[in-house]
């Protein structure tokens, strides 16, 4: 074993930094809040009572990990892009699969999502974007962006689909991936509306219908 690699496996002495573990989870779970909460109520009615009421930490903790509410909300969207975005690749990456079936079944997974949080949450950009007028104005970019990386993930499965012959052969996958996030976000309202998961399967079956091969 060499100096340097017994150098880097030595326990460092003293106390371990407890502070620095504890200010990093204390962060994670506000914005694992912030998400629960917001995409239940949006941004604008979303208080930091709500926050911290379900983690049951003190106010002061929030302003540690964040100097503001527009601070808090720039990184509870950056958490659900990833988080969302992650998701989208484990269906649609899924090549064991046809490319419309990864799209479908990320469609029933949704589905069961909504259903299991009794259909009390949205979709957060979705949420975000009806709320656009009155956001920060950092807000709607950073949500455009999120956007146009989930439109090129559904884009790229159905140029695959294009490929394999399941759409018509003038179909624009880029432009079909911008009509399905548009028509996946009123289906998602819709869905808490009624409180059932039929808008999210009408949507779908109307739009595969639409864009598949004569």
């Amino acid at each position: 074993m060499s100096n340097e690699t017994a150098a880097l496996e030595k326990p460092r002495r003293g106390r371990p930094p407890k502070v620095e573990r504890d200010f990093t989870d204390t962060r994670q779970e506000l914005i694992r809040s912030g998400l629960e909460v917001i995409t239940e109520t949006g941004y604008l009615a979303a208080g930091i009572d709500a926050v911290i009421k379900n983690i049951a930490v003190p106010k002061g903790s929030f302003y540690h990990c964040f100097k503001s509410k527009h601070e808090f909300g720039m990184a509870v969207i950056d958490a659900y892009g990833c988080f969302f975005a992650h998701k989208l690749d484990t269906f649609l990456l899924d090549t064991q699969h046809a490319p419309l079936q990864r799209i479908e079944a990320f469609v029933l997974h949704a589905g069961q999502g909504m259903a299991k949080y009794d259909f009390r949450r949205g979709c957060l950009v979705g949420n975000l974007l009806q709320e656009t007028p009155l956001l920060p104005e950092t807000f709607p970019e950073r949500l455009r962006a999120i956007l146009d990386a989930w439109e090129s993930r559904v884009a790229s499965c159905l140029n695959e689909a294009k490929l394999r012959g399941e759409l018509a052969t003038d179909a624009q996958p880029r432009e079909l991936a911008r009509q399905f996030w548009s028509g996946w976000e009123g289906a998602v309202m819709r869905a808490k509306l009624f409180r059932s998961v039929d808008p999210l399967n009408q949507f779908w079956a109307f739009f595969r219908h639409s864009i598949t091969a004569k």
